[in-house]
Order: C-alpha cells, then sequence, then structure tokens
C-alpha cells in the first residue's frame, strides 16, 4: 500500500492531463488538416481546373508538426515527474542539479509561450478558412438537387483568391458533374475537416497555457527547494525530534 502510495504521489497531474490534451489535439489536427488539404487540392484540380503544387508540401508539414508537438508534451511530463514528490528531493539534492533543472524548465517555458503565439497564428487562418469554406456551403445550398446546369456558382468576385492567369469561365461552376464535386464531394466534406481542426487547435492552445502553468509551478518548486529543506531541519531541532540526525545525514546537500 505505502509502494503504491508512493507512486501516486510521484505523478505530475496537471502536466499529465495538459499532455493528454495535447496529444489529443494535434492527433485530431494533424489528421483533420491532412484530409482537408487534400480535399482543397482535389477540388482546385478537379473543379478549377489549377494545381497548386505547394499544398502537398503542407500535407508533409502536418505530419512533422504532429511528431515534434508529441515529443515536446513527453519531454515536458518527464520534466514534471522529475519535479514531484520525492523524486524532486531525490534529483535535485546537489546545486548543479538544482540549476539544470530551473534553466530546463526555462527553456521549455520559452519554446511553450513562442510555440504558443504560432498557435494562436494558426487558430486565427482556421477562423478564416473555415469561415470561407461556410461562405462556399451557404452558395452550394441555394442548389438543390438534382443540380441546375444553366445556374451557375459564380467565383468571379473572388478572382483575388485565384492565380493571375485564371480564365474568367474557369472562376464559374456550371456543369452538373463539377456542381456535385464542389458542393458534395470537397466543400462539404472539408468544412467539417476545418471545424475539427479549429476546435482541435484551440484544444491545444489550452494544453499549451497548462504547460506554461505547470513549468512556472516546477521552476519555483526547484528553486525554493533547498529553502524548504532548512526549513524542515529547522523545524525538527525546534520540536526536538529524535530523527534529526538521521535527516540531516541522508537529504542536506
Amino acid at each position: 500500500m505505502s509502494g503504491c502510495q508512493g507512486c501516486i504521489t510521484r505523478v505530475p497531474y496537471a502536466t499529465l492531463i495538459a499532455t493528454i490534451m495535447c496529444l489529443a489535439g494535434v492527433g485530431v489536427f494533424c489528421g483533420t488538416m491532412y484530409r482537408g488539404v487534400a480535399l482543397t487540392r482535389l477540388m482546385f484540380t478537379d473543379v478549377f481546373h489549377f494545381q497548386v503544387k505547394w499544398l502537398e508540401p503542407v500535407q508533409l508539414t502536418f505530419v512533422i508538426v504532429g511528431a515534434c508537438m508529441g515529443a515536446l508534451g513527453l519531454m515536458i511530463l518527464f520534466v514534471g515527474c522529475l519535479t514531484t514528490g520525492e523524486t524532486r528531493r531525490t534529483v535535485y539534492k546537489a546545486w548543479k542539479a538544482r540549476v539544470g533543472g530551473r534553466i530546463t524548465c526555462a527553456l521549455f517555458m520559452v519554446i511553450t509561450y513562442l510555440l504558443e503565439l504560432a498557435w494562436l497564428g494558426m487558430f486565427c487562418f482556421l477562423v478564416v478558412v473555415t469561415a470561407t469554406f461556410s461562405i462556399f456551403w451557404s452558395l452550394c445550398a441555394h442548389k438543390q438537387q438534382p443540380y441546375d446546369k444553366e445556374n451557375c456558382i459564380d467565383f468571379t468576385q473572388f478572382h483575388f483568391l485565384f492565380p493571375n492567369n485564371t480564365h474568367v469561365d474557369d472562376m464559374k461552376v456550371c456543369e452538373t458533374h463539377e456542381i456535385k464535386l464542389f458542393c458534395k464531394d470537397y466543400v462539404e466534406r472539408a468544412e467539417i475537416m476545418f471545424i475539427l481542426a479549429t476546435i482541435s487547435c484551440a484544444l491545444v492552445i489550452m494544453s499549451l497555457v497548462h504547460y506554461l502553468m505547470c513549468l512556472s509551478a516546477n521552476y519555483a518548486h526547484i528553486k525554493d527547494h533547498k529553502k524548504l529543506q532548512d526549513f524542515q531541519e529547522l523545524n525538527y531541532f525546534a520540536t526536538g525530534e529524535s530523527e534529526m540526525t538521521a535527516l540531516a545525514g541522508k537529504d542536506r546537500y
């Protein structure tokens, strides 16, 4: 029972919750964005008849981002384990160990803060993308099946979104099969993907805020560890604890 209780006191629950949030958010974000970008690329190719070559590297970027964020979350969780309960008292006895621990926490705080800004930028971008696809879907909502060839979806007012050499006819979706591709196969599915990506991005931002709070607390724990130990020893002296000598020989540094 005491061994189980010792293990429980060594678990950094706040950092663990933040890690679960981060991994879940990043996993959903990468999956939905990968699929959403793939649908967008196919929409440009099949409906508007031009290719956006830089979208393929973007898909690979999402995979790399997922791996990096997962690794970062696990590293911060490891740091949290080192600064929790009896593990902290064992690891950070020496002065050099405490300095190294404080530097590590400070470094991760800087990285987490910069990532927080980057993910906030991504969240704003996704809000714009989701709003754009919502506009596209509202245009499709006026099209009732079976789709009418004579009633085109005109995107000439959005000409600034197309390459400069795009023909005017390619900015209009008129053919029945093209309207079906655009509305049902691409816009409807991509909008769902981008909505989920926006929600997961917000979840990642929340996890990064949790990480910042946890790292700040861990930094303070390491910094004040010696003061707390000295205070405990003085308390043992004042109360006349018989175990003072053993504690000083074992834990003092």
